[in-house]
């Protein structure tokens, strides 16, 4: 699952200080040092025969909010190098700076391996410190992608930790088909028990389940992985319609949730452990609760 991570500081040099000083913009223009009579900058360039253009080291008004830091779209880049190339990327001079949704801007390329370097550091520090010990500059190190750009895409860490949740569920994962209802639930069942029986395994979801307690925005990211989880586990039932197994009003997301509850209680509530044998009787129960009748849609 590891990704290739956005390493701050390559790539070269920082602009100087001395290049914007002599008007020199970060992509290399000079303009001509003009001055008035007070002996101060016209703040611009002008050619000879044509109207006066904006310096493009000049701030702007347009400005993004970051969590409780104001981050501007032109007069204050990101500090790291490898960062830099992505803000430039980002920002169009041409049309105003509008808030986006937290790692959502440009989905590909450069964004894409800084979006998975931060969710491998998530993992990474749900694993080590849980979600109580997680920091902002914990993902900053084993990132390496700089805090003003882990503030200004995510806005803190509850951000980051429900995009790391959202990432969960946007792999390829599909339930179970061993042809059989009774065979699918089984599978299902002991999936559940493979991700929590590993200490190494279930730290991090482990993790992401306690943030829920602490964190409302991590709640919410949770409850929709799990809906879509479910979401795609209502094949199984639908197929076992289809094969005369389960009556057309079964309640697939109710028996399918019936599977792994038994499973999920032990983990989290009391504590014990869950082995294949568990994983089994709980798609029995579920299989002989079907048959009966109680996961039909009211």
């Amino acid at each position: 699952m590891k990704d290739e991570t956005v390493v701050a500081g390559q790539g070269g040099g920082t602009p100087s200080a001395e290049g914007r000083g002599s008007g020199e913009s970060s992509s290399g223009g000079r303009g001509s040092d003009e001055r008035g009579a007070d002996g101060r900058r016209s703040g611009g360039r002008r050619d000879s025969d044509g109207p006066k253009q904006t310096d493009p080291a000049e701030p702007t008004d347009r400005t993004e909010k970051a969590g409780t830091e104001t981050v501007s779209a032109a007069s204050s880049p990101p500090a790291d190098l490898a960062d830099l190339a992505d803000f430039a990327d980002q920002v169009d001079p041409a049309t105003p700076a509008t808030p986006a949704a937290p790692g959502t801007r440009r989905p590909g390329g450069r964004t894409a391996r800084t979006r998975a370097a931060v969710r491998d550091a998530v993992l990474s520090g749900l694993a080590d410190h849980g979600y109580p010990g997680l920091t902002v500059e914990y993902i900053a190190d084993h990132s390496g992608v700089h805090k003003t750009t882990l503030y200004r895409r995510w806005g803190g860490l509850e951000g980051m930790v429900a995009d790391a949740l959202e990432m969960a569920g946007e792999d390829t994962w599909t339930p179970p088909d061993t042809g059989s209802l009774e065979g699918d639930l089984r599978e299902l069942a002991r999936e559940v028990v493979e991700s929590f029986s590993d200490d190494a395994a279930a730290a991090a979801p482990t993790a992401f389940v306690a943030a829920a307690f602490q964190s409302a925005r991590a709640a919410d990211a949770l409850h929709a992985f799990y809906a879509e989880r479910f979401g795609r586990c209502e094949a199984v039932v639908e197929r076992a319609v289809e094969r005369g197994e389960a009556s057309p009003d079964t309640d697939a997301a109710a028996l399918v949730r019936a599977v792994s509850a038994p499973l999920l209680l032990r983990v989290f509530i009391t504590r014990e452990p869950v082995d294949a044998a568990l994983a089994d009787q709980a798609a029995a129960a579920a299989i002989a609760a079907t048959r009966d009748g109680a996961f039909a849609r009211r």
